[in-house]
């Protein structure tokens, strides 16, 4: 009767959409590309698709296990295999409550772009992307904090409707649509080529696919080479939604006779693949227009900055990929933001036996409070803010770094600790296998040593660097 209550997803393609619209997010459109440029181009994917193929496998197989075998979200999930390891389930569960508000902010970024390029208002956005728009449109006092709240309304939405007519009939709508737009504009980005009227020289999209795809060795020292290492392992790592109870919620929700490897290998392929496509949008149409100099625009510069001025210089089409581009943007944002929300509003549920609705609107207020204070960091709160890992940044970086570089690990790695070790990797196991309706698991060793030897490892390194204890190798 609880399981009814708290609802479940009513298909596996439904469930399967739902967590890799999760794992599918921001940082798969801007991040992943603007990494792959600066990591030697090949030799990052390279590393990060084997990231996923092991680390990531583990780690997203022991989370959708838990939830499949205990029935319930992140806060009780951990203390049903041991009492002690309760606590793990708060922090676990204080992980999203800290990124949704952030999160949503961003989300606020990428709705205003939208709707200022599907309003067909991009004439604006053009002459004033080289002025500041974008600084200027985030240290607006009211601006930000409007789109932030519009974002987050559309979020809760989804989530008050449930997990089957919300946040599944969001997902097999939004998800496949976003597939159609981001091969869309990659096949048009690959045809571009420019001629700089500064220098005369003609760059093709080929030639920024060329930097994008293959290994670029010039330079490289073996500081240079974990540093790139730590970028992908990282970037797989919160890019597949891991450590942050949202696997573990979805996990919940699976039916029993879905087959929960089959739904482990779709959900990687949907993040993995929407990430290098994304790269073979965004890196070879900024270098065709802007250069090597271009691709080394980070973060939110690179695509609230750069990619508005590429559009420009495309011309009338630019409008219209712009729209497209920013779209295809907002869908991948939504898809992450209703999973946060979910684990936290489930969470919730769960824990009090309060009505979804309630847990909503509990989840919202919170949330509101949070997201208010991010966005007035980049005006009346703000301060440059030094971080341990040697990078200044204001009060969304802080609750970045906190939440990404240190809460994050730290649940990875603690869960590595209660599977891998106390309980042991068989009761993971026994939930693959009891949903295999017979199959073999072929990857039960690599899963065993991934989880206790492996896993814990990279975690570890990963918190380290958080504190740029890997400097001196530079």
């Amino acid at each position: 009767m609880k399981e009814k209550a708290r609802g479940s997803f009513a298909s596996n393609i439904g469930f399967v959409l739902a967590a890799a619209g999760s794992a599918v997010g921001l940082g798969n459109l801007w991040r992943f590309p603007y990494l792959a440029a600066k990591d030697g181009g090949g030799l990052f994917l390279l590393i990060y698709i084997l990231a996923s193929l092991t680390f990531g496998f583990a780690l997203m197989t022991t989370e959708i296990a838990i939830g499949r075998k205990t029935r319930t979200t992140p806060l009780q999930a951990y203390s049903r295999f041991d009492g002690r390891f309760r606590f793990l389930g708060v922090l676990a569960t204080a992980v999203p409550v800290l990124i949704f508000p952030y999160y949503c902010v961003i989300g606020g970024w990428v709705t205003k772009y939208a709707s200022v390029y599907l309003t067909g208002q991009s004439g604006s956005i053009y002459a004033a992307g080289a002025d500041g728009f974008f600084t200027g449109f985030i240290t607006g006092q009211l601006s930000p904090v409007v789109w932030f709240l519009v974002f987050m309304a559309l979020t809760a939405l989804i989530v008050l409707m449930g997990v089957e007519k919300g946040i599944e009939k969001a997902s097999k709508i939004m998800m496949p649509v976003l597939l159609v737009l981001i091969v869309g504009i990659a096949v048009f980005s690959l045809t571009l080529k420019h001629t700089d009227p500064a220098t005369g020289e003609t760059r093709t999209a080929l030639e920024g696919l060329k930097i994008y795809l293959v290994p670029n060795f010039d330079g490289i020292t073996p500081g240079k080479f974990i540093s790139i290492l730590l970028d992908a392992i990282s970037q797989m790592f919160y890019s597949m939604s891991l450590a942050m109870g949202i696997m573990i919620t979805y996990g919940s929700y699976c039916r029993r006779e879905s087959d929960l490897l089959s739904s482990v290998n779709q959900i990687e392929f949907f993040d993995t693949g929407v990430a290098l496509i994304a790269g073979l949008i965004i890196v070879p149409t900024v270098f065709t227009f802007q250069g090597t100099e271009g691709l080394s625009a980070a973060g939110p510069s690179l695509m609230f900055v750069s990619l508005p001025l590429v559009f420009e210089q495309m011309g009338s089409v630019g409008s219209v990929v712009g729209a497209l581009f920013f779209l295809l943007v907002l869908f991948a944002a939504l898809t992450s933001s209703i999973s946060i929300m979910e684990t936290v509003a489930a969470s919730l549920i769960d824990r009090f036996g309060i009505k979804r609705s309630s847990a909503t609107v509990a989840a919202f207020a919170l949330s509101v409070v949070i997201g208010l204070v991010v966005c007035l960091g980049y005006n009346v709160l703000y301060a440059d803010i030094r971080l341990p890992n040697g990078t200044v940044g204001q009060l969304l970086d802080v609750l970045d770094y906190l939440t990404n570089n240190l809460m994050l690990p730290v649940v990875a790695l603690l869960t590595c600790v209660l599977i891998g070790w106390l309980c042991g990797p068989g009761v993971v196991l026994d939930e693959v296998r009891s949903s295999l309706g017979g199959k073999k698991f072929r990857r039960e060793k690599l899963y065993s040593v991934m989880i206790r030897f492996v896993a814990p490892v990279l975690l570890a390194v990963i918190l380290l660097q958080a504190f740029n204890f890997f400097s001196f190798l530079e």
